[in-house]
């Protein structure tokens, strides 16, 4: 199914389930959501659960906290990243911190979802990545979705904890086609492993995951080695275990991700392994990430400021041959 179409039944088959998970944001009812994530929802639950709001996205977020203390389960849907900015007041001031300042009196099941990352030509104010800034914030869970299998199971566990989520899409990945195995369910909160190798570990998540899988067979054919990816999933907590037993048998690490290079999510990645695993490693680790600059309009500059299969490919071949890969 497409990975629209996952998030959908995640929603779906939760509504079912429980009365009290209710929708809240712009054209999430009768328009069926800008992204067709909530089609057929409205008809289904009606206006009581499929909340059209205005534009005002501190609001969304802020009814969305009030509604998980009074004892709803809201899933806030938010357009865009940048949009979310409006809301940070309400999500790390009153959504992360109410259960501790409350000393577990309140507790706010809710999920807060939106798409961030390079579309195709949005422009700066469409195109950013804040998922470094969300996953330093304590109290608040964040995972991110890069198939339709990941999304089906990552929302559905997102509206079922007691704890608040913050739930990562990516613009481009809405009509991306997969399998979602029914019969396997997987845990979100460990990572993912989409190829499996003995000589490189390569770690992403999100749209970045497609593009690693292009740039390997490059890398591959270019050294004669077997690269393991690894699909992190869950930002906040991160299973570093699952990190850990790859680097230790690869020895060699590469870590991919969108954002800008500077301040970015990988950094902490990066470090924590430098800090844990030094001496598992045969070579520095290596950070492939966007340029420090808002993301251009032009379309030729936009694929310039972001990693992509041909820059990721050649970055990990330079460092390679430095390295002795």
């Amino acid at each position: 199914m497409l990975y629209r179409e996952a998030l959908n039944r995640a929603l779906d088959e939760c509504m079912a389930k429980d009365e009290n998970i209710v929708v809240l944001g712009e054209d999430v009812g009768l328009y069926g959501g800008s992204y067709r994530v909530t089609e057929g929802l409205y008809a289904k639950y009606g206006e009581s659960r499929l909340i059209d709001t205005p534009i005002a996205e501190l609001s969304i977020v802020g009814n969305a906290v009030g509604m998980a203390i009074g004892g709803l389960r809201p899933v806030a849907e938010i357009m865009t990243a940048n949009f979310a900015l409006l809301a940070f007041d309400q999500i790390i001031n009153h959504m992360a911190k109410y259960h501790y300042m409350s000393a577990g009196k309140i507790t706010l099941p809710m999920v807060v979802r939106f798409p961030q990352g390079v579309s195709k030509q949005l422009a700066a104010q469409h195109s950013e990545s804040y998922e470094q800034m969300l996953a330093a914030v304590p109290g608040l869970i964040v995972l991110s979705a890069s198939n339709p299998n990941y999304a089906y199971y990552g929302l559905k566990k997102a509206i079922e904890l007691n704890d608040p989520v913050i739930f990562i899409e990516h613009e481009l990945l809405y009509n991306k086609k997969g399998d979602v195995d029914f019969d396997h369910p997987i845990d979100p909160f460990k990572v993912q492993l989409l190829k499996e190798g003995k000589d490189l570990t390569i770690v992403t998540y999100l749209k970045m995951c497609d593009d690693v899988m292009k740039a390997v067979p490059e890398i591959e054919k270019r050294f004669g080695i077997t690269c393991e990816v690894i699909d992190l999933g869950a930002l906040n907590p991160v299973d570093f275990e699952g990190i850990k037993k790859s680097v230790e048998k690869t020895s060699r690490l590469v870590v991919v991700e969108e954002d800008h290079k500077t301040g970015g999510y990988g950094a902490q990645i990066v470090s924590r392994v430098a800090e844990e695993l030094f001496y598992a490693l045969d070579a520095p680790p290596l950070r492939i990430a966007g340029v420090d600059t808002p993301i251009p309009y032009n379309r030729t500059l936009e694929l310039v400021s972001i990693p992509t299969p041909d820059s990721i490919a050649r970055d990990i071949i330079v460092w390679g041959e430095k390295n002795g890969l």
